[in-house]
């Protein structure tokens, strides 16, 4: 019997998306754009980069605010379910120095994600683990004889998706359920265990 690994996005589907919650927090309209207004991800980071330098806005600043963040509500409780059952790796294009605090908060689990340039305390730049990371990650686990199971906000991420041996909508935007209509969908956490129980 093989072994499962779930796969998991992080902000939508155990935390909220940070860089809104660092607009919120710091009234910086401009960081509220994500990949769904600038798909272009050099482009989204450049344009970033630009406002954070614009307002003084150094990684100190924006751990804090993430100090800040609240999980969304029964994530933990759901994580702690799935590791009873299998392992879980969070799969993200989020960056290391912004999960560590959100990460703490769910005990440490595994995440492969990506790293920002730092100097003296200012975001220059970043610096991908491996292009389109998600892909090979989900690829090589099945190389290594794991069943995979992921599951996602969007469908921004379709290469991984049709890695994985199962997947699954988690709140899903119209967009995404629009494009992959026949995908099943799970409005909340109890109905994600269902799918996921049912691919084991």
């Amino acid at each position: 019997m093989k072994q499962t690994i779930l796969c998991l996005d992080m902000e939508w589907v155990l935390t909220p998306e940070i860089w809104e919650e660092v607009s919120k927090n710091t009234g910086i309209q401009e960081l509220m754009l994500t990949t769904k207004d600038i798909a272009d991800y050099d482009e989204l980071m450049n344009y970033r980069k630009v406002h954070l330098d614009k307002n003084w806005l150094t990684l100190d600043k924006i751990q804090k605010v993430i100090w800040t963040i609240d999980l969304l509500p029964w994530s933990l409780d759901f994580i702690h379910w799935a590791q009873e059952r299998m392992q879980v790796i969070i799969l993200s294009d989020t960056f290391i120095e912004f999960a560590k605090p959100l990460l703490k908060k769910m005990w440490n689990p595994t995440i492969f994600c990506h790293n920002l340039i730092i100097e003296n305390n200012k975001i220059v730049d970043y610096k991908l683990r491996i292009k389109d990371q998600k892909t090979h990650a989900v690829r090589k686990f099945k190389e290594l004889n794991f069943k995979t199971i992921a599951a996602w906000d969007s469908f921004n991420d379709t290469g991984m998706l049709n890695e994985a041996d199962f997947w699954f909508f988690f709140k899903p935007g119209k967009k995404a359920t629009d494009a992959f209509p026949s995908i099943e969908i799970a409005n909340d956490y109890e109905e994600l265990k269902k799918l996921i129980e049912r691919s084991l």
